[in-house]
């Protein structure tokens, strides 16, 4: 997430006009609006491949995969009169089973995630591991899983809501592993999640290591 596009607060409904009509993405946290910033070679490649792999998957059955350009929305309805609160964000990929359940008549801001997936960016990663995270536990009680890719090595955090509402967390690596989603009945194997994206070169010998997170 970038620096807000300005520092007036605005409604939700308001946000959502503004970005139904603009040319470029923003999401919208209790009031600010922030512009999106774009995307790596690296994450459009981890994006693509896992869209193909959940498609090939679910074709014929009750879920259904959207990319980037739905919203989500984990906060309370809009009240007139009240202070701004709440959550849009644009996941990188989301997927739904079951009726699908929207803030309005748009159908363009879904209530009711099943399973989303975030590629880590430098610019999103903290909000994406932080705030946005603690929304969405909050927020989406049908949600069931929600992954972080990284893109600078193999490496998924997965964490799965058990019926008890519980969650727990597995970490997913190296590249021969894989991870089964058993919300959707689906299977993500990391050498495919990874296809034809270049990693960094490894620290040679008596360098020092990057300590900077995975993103």
């Amino acid at each position: 997430m970038s620096l807000p596009r300005t520092h007036e607060l605005y409604a939700p409904a308001e946000y959502l006009a503004l970005e139904r009509a603009a040319e470029e993405r923003h999401e919208y946290l209790d009031g600010e609006i922030y512009a999106m910033a774009g995307e790596s070679p690296e994450h459009g490649a981890i994006c693509t491949n896992i869209g193909g792999q959940l498609y090939n998957q679910l074709k014929g059955r009750d879920c259904q995969t959207f990319s980037k350009d739905m919203k989500v929305r984990s906060g309370p309805a809009p009240r007139p009169g009240r202070t701004p609160k709440g959550l849009y964000s644009y996941p990188d990929l989301v997927v739904v089973c079951g009726a699908l359940k929207f803030h309005d008549e748009r159908r363009d801001v879904l209530l009711n995630p099943t399973v989303i997936i975030e590629v880590l960016s430098p610019t999103t990663e903290a909000f994406d591991r932080g705030e946005k995270w603690a929304r969405y536990q909050t927020w989406l009680p049908e949600l069931a899983d929600y992954l972080l890719v990284a893109q600078t090595r193999p490496h998924i955090d997965h964490y799965h809501r058990r019926t008890s509402g519980e969650w727990i967390y597995t970490l997913v690596q190296p590249l021969a592993a894989g991870l089964r989603l058993d919300s959707i009945g689906c299977d993500l194997r990391l050498a495919d999640v990874y296809d034809r994206v270049q990693f960094p070169p490894e620290p040679i010998d008596g360098e020092a290591a990057d300590e900077t997170p995975a993103a």
